[in-house]
């Protein structure tokens, strides 16, 4: 199928550096690979260095290209500071940013501590802040234009959703920034866009948000018009297109990718689609009932 299969053309980011965070998992992970077979050299960056260098040996092998693991928590703004530092020192250069670090929970809002409304604020919209800072500081202060960076979000940062309100509120501060940076730094040769996906589903993601039992009563398909989740692949697609020069002229703007579930959400009559025909000719009857009333 073509939605498994590759969009770009071969060599389409050849020779081009890119920090991706949170990449040694997940969609992280699948990006850093799809990168790779373009011809990109990736930096992927996590707390846990173990499985960045598990994750940077496979991909290497697996596509020839050249992965740097780097430790980094992307909450503390030195630690950030010396991620860019190792990327200069390993490639010289870096030309794209991927915030997709993220944390996320369900959770009734009352059950949260402070501290777990800050643990997910903190890694999601301060380290996607504290990246983007670095990044666009050094890019800025050398002078160097045709860079992107692009930001993981989710449909939930303009509608809201309950039982995710830290990730909903941090989301919500990452869009604000892409869209705000994107004119105040579009004109010094750095664009800003982001994706929100829907249902992508990850091992690590997808255990803390639709735990055990849970997976199949709230099977996540079921609220997409589509009736199927995203396969990586489609994401990596639309994430390759937006970090290359083919998508020059795109510019603080956040694609969804969702298969229509958020719209599917927000139509305040679209739980009808699970009325059968039957019903549906009951129904004419009545509406057709009360007008002659």
């Amino acid at each position: 199928m073509a939605n498994t299969e590759g969009m770009l053309k071969e060599g389409s980011l050849k020779g081009r550096t890119i920090i991706i965070t949170g990449g040694g998992t997940g969609l992280g992970k699948s990006m850093t690979k799809y990168f790779l077979t373009l011809g990109a050299n990736v930096v992927i960056s996590s707390r846990k260095i173990d499985v960045l260098k598990a994750t940077a040996d496979e991909l290497m092998k697996e596509t020839g290209g050249q992965v740097l693991a780097v430790q980094c928590d992307v909450r503390k703004y030195d630690e950030v500071e010396a991620m860019l530092a190792a990327t200069l020192a390993k490639f010289g250069k870096v030309d794209t940013l991927v915030n997709n670090a993220a944390g996320n929970f369900i959770s009734p809002t009352e059950r949260l501590s402070a501290r777990a409304f800050d643990t997910v604020v903190d890694i999601v919209l301060r380290g996607s802040y504290n990246c983007t800072l670095a990044l666009g500081k050094h890019w800025l202060k050398e002078k160097q234009t045709d860079k992107t960076i692009l930001s993981i979000v989710t449909t939930y940062a303009w509608t809201g959703s309950a039982f995710v309100v830290p990730s909903a509120c941090a989301k919500a501060g990452v869009l604000a920034m892409t869209r705000s940076l994107a004119v105040e730094w579009g004109n010094r040769g750095i664009r800003l866009n982001a994706i929100a996906p829907g249902p992508f589903p990850t091992k690590g993601a997808w255990d803390r948000l639709v735990p055990g039992e849970f997976r199949e009563k709230f099977d996540l398909k079921n609220k997409v018009p589509l009736g199927r989740v995203g396969e990586h692949q489609e994401l990596c697609n639309l994430a390759g297109f937006l970090i290359s020069g083919y998508s020059g002229y795109i510019n603080g703007d956040c694609i969804t990718i969702d298969g229509g579930e958020w719209l599917k959400g927000a139509g305040e009559f679209n739980m009808f689609s699970e009325i059968t025909a039957d019903q549906w000719d009951a129904i004419e009857m009545m509406v057709r009932g009360a007008k002659s009333e």
